[in-house]
C-alpha cells in the first residue's frame, strides 16, 4: 500500500508509543484484543505516524483492500489509539484539540447475519468431541455464553453447583456470574471426577489448547466451532425460546442491548411469532 507521506511527522518512533498505549489498556482486557490492537496499529501507524492529518487518515481508509467490517475494525483501533495519544493520560504533549480522528467519519458497519448453531448441531458437536473434557467445554460455552478467556480461567472454587452459576472475571476485570444447565453440570462433574486441577483451571488447558481443540472439531464435523459462534448460539437459542433481549443481555454480560441485537440477527419473524399473544384477543 502506497500513500502520500507529506503529512507524516518527523518523529516516527511509533513502536515505543504503541507499547505505551498497550500498557495503558485497562486491566482484564483479553489477550486476543491486545493482539488485535498490536497487529492493526502496527500496520496502520507505519503509514500514518503519530500526527497524521484527517485527510491522510481518510486516504488510508480508502486505500484499504478489505470488507466494510474490516475497515470498521481498523477505525475502532485507530480511534482508541489517537483518543489516548491526544489526551493528558498519555502524557506525551499532544493537544486534544489537534486529535485528527475527531473529524473522521466511521466506516459503515455491515449488518451481517453471523452464523449460530441449532440445538441439534451443538449436540452433534458434543457427540463427536473426543473426551469428556471437550464435551464439557462445548456444553458450557453454549449454555453460559462464556468468552474464551472467561471459560479458560474457571477454577473449582468459582462454581456454585446449587445455583448452577460460575463466577468469572469478564471484560475490564469486572466480576460477573454466568449460568449453566444440567448438561454442562453432568459433563463437568464427570470430568472433575477424573481430573484434579491442583490449583489451576478445571480444564488443564490454556486458551490456546481450547482453541486448538475447537479447530480440530470444526475440521472433523464441518460446523463452525469457535467461542464467538457459541456465544451467538447462546443468545439465539435463548431468544428463540422466548427470552427477552434485556434478560439475555444480563445473562450474557453484554454491555448494551445493541450487542444482543447484533448477536441474535439470525432470529426470524417466524421464530418470534410463536410467542406472540394478541393484545386484544
Amino acid at each position: 500500500m502506497q500513500l502520500a507521506n507529506e503529512s507524516l511527522p518527523k518523529h516516527m518512533d511509533f513502536e515505543a508509543t504503541l507499547e505505551l498505549f498497550l500498557k495503558s489498556r485497562r486491566e482484564g482486557i483479553s489477550p486476543e484484543t491486545l493482539r488485535d490492537y498490536r497487529g492493526t496499529l502496527s500496520r496502520s501507524l507505519f503509514h500514518l505516524g503519530l500526527a497524521p492529518s484527517t485527510k491522510h487518515i481518510n486516504k488510508f481508509f480508502s486505500s484499504l483492500q478489505c470488507s466494510l467490517g474490516g475497515k470498521y475494525g481498523y477505525f475502532k483501533c485507530l480511534r482508541a489509539f489517537y483518543n489516548w495519544l491526544y489526551s493528558p493520560r498519555a502524557g506525551l504533549g499532544y493537544k486534544p484539540e489537534d486529535n485528527p480522528i475527531l473529524w473522521v467519519d466511521a466506516p459503515k458497519r455491515p449488518k451481517l447475519i453471523l452464523p449460530s448453531l441449532s440445538k441439534e448441531q451443538v449436540l452433534f458437536l458434543i457427540e463427536n468431541a473426543l473426551t469428556i473434557r471437550d464435551k464439557a467445554i462445548i456444553a458450557l460455552f453454549t449454555e453460559s455464553g462464556l468468552r474464551l478467556a472467561e471459560l479458560t480461567g474457571i477454577k473449582p472454587k468459582d462454581i456454585d453447583w446449587g445455583n448452577r452459576s460460575i463466577r468469572v472475571i469478564g471484560k475490564g476485570g469486572k466480576e460477573a456470574y454466568a449460568p449453566f444447565g444440567q448438561l454442562s453440570e453432568k459433563y463437568i462433574k464427570e470430568w472433575l471426577a477424573q481430573y484434579n486441577p491442583n490449583g489451576g483451571n478445571i480444564w488443564g488447558l490454556n486458551h490456546w489448547g481450547i482453541a486448538s481443540m475447537l479447530r480440530r472439531l470444526e475440521s472433523t464435523t464441518g460446523l463452525p466451532c469457535n467461542p464467538h459462534t457459541f456465544r451467538r448460539t447462546f443468545a439465539c437459542l435463548l431468544r428463540k425460546a422466548g427470552v427477552d433481549s434485556l434478560t439475555i443481555k444480563d445473562l450474557g454480560r453484554w454491555e448494551s442491548l445493541e450487542m444482543v441485537q447484533r448477536y441474535t440477527r439470525s432470529v426470524t419473524f417466524q421464530d418470534s411469532l410463536r410467542f406472540y399473544k394478541a393484545p386484544l384477543s
